[in-house]
């Protein structure tokens, strides 16, 4: 796994520029980049973790689920995407899945993974829980407010905008493709999975990431 330490404020910083339109015009690659070196990393160690968002929204039961509550004290993977996604999106939970399924028991039980759509409007609780029975019924989906979402993400560097339509019609959501990898031990984010990560790469890493140590 190829990786290096960042800044977290620099990461903020360059959020905007992060984006990858999910079949837009630009395909599944950034519009821009944090810098060549960090597009070609597996992962980005952070130098200062992110502090998990507070955010409240709507599992796919219905229910009320708090991020921070709810995952307190245990390793976490947070994604922004959206269910419609073409590409990226699908690929990177998919290998998540792939990945978890080759973890024991007890470090399955353990982690988190966290899904928030950024398209809220078409993805209802209903909705994901469809998608997510797919690729991994145990991840949690989460659906709300789109504004509330919106903040979370900027708050771990990862900046997304509102679905829009596309020169054909179709309605796409733009967003950072980042995975954000919580600390049992602290809460804290220290790791971004990139696009490039693949199924060995979170194979490699999530041991070390379930018992809190930065792989």
């Amino acid at each position: 796994m190829r990786k290096k330490t960042f800044a977290a404020a620099a990461l903020l910083a360059a959020a905007t520029l992060t984006l990858s339109g999910c079949g837009d015009d630009g395909g599944s690659s950034p519009v821009a980049e944090v810098s060549a070196d960090a597009t070609q990393q597996s992962a980005i160690v952070l130098d200062q973790p992110f502090t998990k968002p507070d955010l409240v929204l709507t599992d796919t039961q219905g229910k009320k689920y708090d991020l921070r509550a709810e995952t307190k004290g245990r390793p976490t993977l947070l994604y922004f995407g959206y269910t419609n996604c073409p590409d990226v999106c699908p690929l990177t939970m998919n290998n998540i899945a792939v990945a978890k399924k080759q973890l024991p028991k007890a470090e399955q039980d353990r982690l988190r993974v966290v899904f928030v759509t950024t398209d809220p409007a078409r993805d209802t609780p209903a909705a994901l829980g469809t998608w997510l029975k797919g690729i991994d019924p145990q991840v949690v989906g989460l659906s709300g407010d789109f504004t509330a979402i919106q903040t979370a993400a900027r708050s771990v560097g990862i900046t997304i905008e509102p679905p829009h339509k596309d020169k054909n019609g179709k309605t796409v959501s733009t967003h950072g493709t980042q995975v954000v990898a919580f600390s049992p031990k602290t809460d804290g984010g220290y790791v971004l999975f990139t696009e490039q990560a693949s199924v060995d790469d979170y194979v490699k890493d999530l041991p070390q990431l379930i018992q809190g140590e930065k792989p």
